[in-house]
C-alpha cells in the first residue's frame, strides 16, 4: 500500500493581508496565486507561491481565536528560509520595513544567516549555505558556542 502524499504549508495570520502580500512579494519574490475576500473586505485566505512552495495568509478572525503576532504581542515561531544570498534578502527586508533581530553572521552549522521581524510580527531566519558540516562537527562547534 502506497503512503499518502503529504504536504506542509506555513499559514500566517497577519493584521493587514494586502500589505503582507506586497511585503512578501518585494522581499522574497513571492507571487500571489489567489485570494478569498469577505463581502466586508476582510481577507480570509491568500496563497503565495515561492518557487513552488506555498505560503498561506489570512487576516485576523478574533471570533475564532485566530490572531496575529500584533494582537498577541509576539510570536513563538521562526520561519527558516534558505535563499541564494541572505545578505541581499535581509537588506531588502529592512528597506521594506522589517526590524533586525539578529545580524547576519557565518554560523557554526555551515550557513550565513540572520533574522528579522517582518512588519506583521513574524520572525524570519534567512540564510545561505557556506560550508558542509557533519553532524559530529556541528555538535562540537555547538558545544563551544557561548550560551548553548
Amino acid at each position: 500500500m502506497a503512503a499518502a502524499a503529504r504536504e506542509m504549508f506555513p499559514y500566517l495570520c497577519v493584521h493587514d493581508a494586502n500589505a503582507a502580500v506586497d511585503f512578501y512579494g518585494r522581499v522574497f519574490g513571492m507571487k500571489e496565486k489567489f485570494r478569498l475576500t469577505e463581502p466586508g473586505g476582510r481577507i480570509g485566505h491568500v496563497e503565495l507561491d515561492f518557487d513552488g512552495a506555498t505560503l498561506m495568509l489570512s487576516e485576523e478572525f478574533a471570533e475564532y481565536g485566530i490572531r496575529s503576532p500584533k494582537s498577541i504581542g509576539g510570536t513563538a515561531v521562526t520561519i527558516h528560509l534558505h535563499v541564494e544570498n541572505a545578505d541581499e534578502v535581509v537588506d531588502k527586508a529592512l528597506l521594506a520595513g522589517a526590524t533586525l533581530h539578529m545580524p547576519l553572521a557565518d554560523q557554526f552549522y555551515g550557513e550565513r544567516s540572520g533574522s528579522f521581524f517582518d512588519p506583521f510580527g513574524h520572525r524570519w531566519n534567512v540564510g545561505h549555505h557556506i560550508e558542509d558540516v557533519t553532524t559530529e562537527e556541528m555538535q562540537r562547534r555547538y558545544d563551544k558556542e557561548p550560551g548553548c
